[in-house]
């Protein structure tokens, strides 16, 4: 019998999450997140990490189980998701995958393109670099060591450009050498399903996100995470604003508007990613469950 592995993609603050539960619920089946943001404990209100109402409305996997102290590669989840889905298709023929990285998502469904180790200290070298001479020091060595890469990654990614650098500086090699080589067959069909809307009314979706984010504790969140600033985990949107704030350079309405400034590109980017996925079907963020579960067609 086929199995299926249903993934729900779209921007941030589009209704992924609640979605993923009424069809876990549907199935009678287990999510699987792919949210790099969600994979750490010590980061949950500012990652809109599910609730524990919405954590008790399914079985859940990939959400809390690491520490921001834990070097955690997308290539480490790519194996632990496709071994946790292996276990779960022998009890189940449908599994839900959820999340806004689209990198991540893609190790699963697509499977991940091979890359050589390479010394581990010549990132800690990129990253000190990043903190010395900032993140346009990065793209300009990239572009230098390869064009095609400087073109086509998120540029404005500090963890992509490093991981592009590392590549080309320890293998001698460009990194876009290494891209689209032999894919690993997957035991399971994927139906990717898409969440959308207007942009105003996901821009505005966002902004109050945020808000409630700051309602739930986000300044006291990220006030116990200072000592640990500089660790790769922290370096994303809404921990990176406010530890400005904390260093007294920005002031709190600044950081606020800011936060849903760089969320709003950051959901921009996302569609772009998501958007290059042929096969995917796309629903407004309305769309009532039935009409999409009719849409995709699969029995129990």
């Amino acid at each position: 019998m086929t199995k299926y592995l249903i993934s729900i993609i779209g921007p941030t603050a589009i209704g992924k999450t609640a979605l993923s539960i009424k069809l876990a619920q549907h199935f009678n089946t287990d999510i699987i997140s792919a949210d790099s943001r969600q994979f750490f404990k010590e980061m949950q209100i500012g990652t809109a990490a599910p609730s524990l109402e919405e954590l008790a409305g399914a079985k859940h996997h990939f959400i809390h189980h690491k520490s921001i102290h834990d070097n955690y590669s997308v290539g480490a989840f790519e194996r632990d998701a496709i071994e946790k889905l292996n276990a779960l298709f022998k009890k189940k023929n449908v599994v839900i995958m959820v999340g806004g990285s689209g990198l991540y998502v893609d190790a699963v469904t697509k499977s991940l393109d091979h890359f050589p180790d390479v010394d581990s200290n010549i990132r800690k070298g990129l990253n000190q670099k990043l903190e010395t001479e900032g993140l346009e020091s990065l793209r300009k060595q990239l572009k230098e060591l390869d064009e095609i890469s400087y073109s086509t990654i998120a540029i404005d990614n500090p963890h992509r450009v490093i991981r592009a650098l590392e590549i080309c500086i320890g293998t001698g090699k460009p990194y876009s050498s290494f891209l689209k080589g032999p894919k690993k067959q997957r035991n399971f069909k994927t139906i990717t399903i898409g969440l959308n809307a207007e942009r105003e009314i996901i821009y505005e979706r966002i902004n109050q996100r945020v808000d409630i984010m700051f309602n739930d504790g986000l300044l006291n969140e990220v006030e116990t995470l200072i000592p640990h600033k500089n660790l790769n985990a922290l370096n994303t949107v809404g921990y990176k604003e406010l530890f400005k704030y904390f260093d007294g350079e920005w002031t709190l309405d600044f950081t606020v508007s800011e936060i849903k400034k760089n969320t709003r590109r950051f959901a921009k980017r996302q569609l772009t990613w998501f958007k290059k996925n042929e096969n995917a079907i796309w629903f407004d963020y309305l769309t009532p469950i039935d009409e999409i579960i009719e849409k995709i067609n699969i029995s129990k």
